[in-house]
C-alpha cells in the first residue's frame, strides 16, 4: 500500500490549525484501489469550521492535500466526518 506521509501531515496541520479543540483531530488513511481517502475527524461542533461557508475551506484544503501528495506520488482524496 502506497503511504501518503506528507499529505497526511499537511492535512493534519491545517485542520488542527482550524479548529478549536485541536486534541480531537484524527487523519486515518485508507487505500480504495490506488487512490488514499484521507478520513478527518474533528470534536464536536467543529465540523462547520472545516467545511466553511459554502464548503470553500473545504475545497481548499482539498487542494492543499492533493498538492501535497504528489511529493508522495500518490492520489488522495479527503473526506470530512464529525465524531
Amino acid at each position: 500500500m502506497a503511504e501518503a506521509t506528507v499529505a497526511t501531515k499537511v492535512l493534519d496541520h491545517i485542520v488542527r490549525s482550524i479548529v478549536d479543540d485541536p486534541d480531537k483531530v484524527r487523519v486515518e488513511a485508507i487505500d480504495d484501489d490506488g487512490t488514499i481517502i484521507l478520513e478527518v475527524r474533528v470534536g464536536e461542533g467543529d465540523l462547520g469550521r472545516v467545511i466553511g461557508r459554502r464548503g470553500r475551506t473545504a475545497q481548499n484544503i482539498r487542494a492543499l492535500v492533493r498538492a501535497a501528495a504528489e511529493k508522495d506520488g500518490v492520489e488522495v482524496d479527503v473526506d470530512f466526518l464529525d465524531d
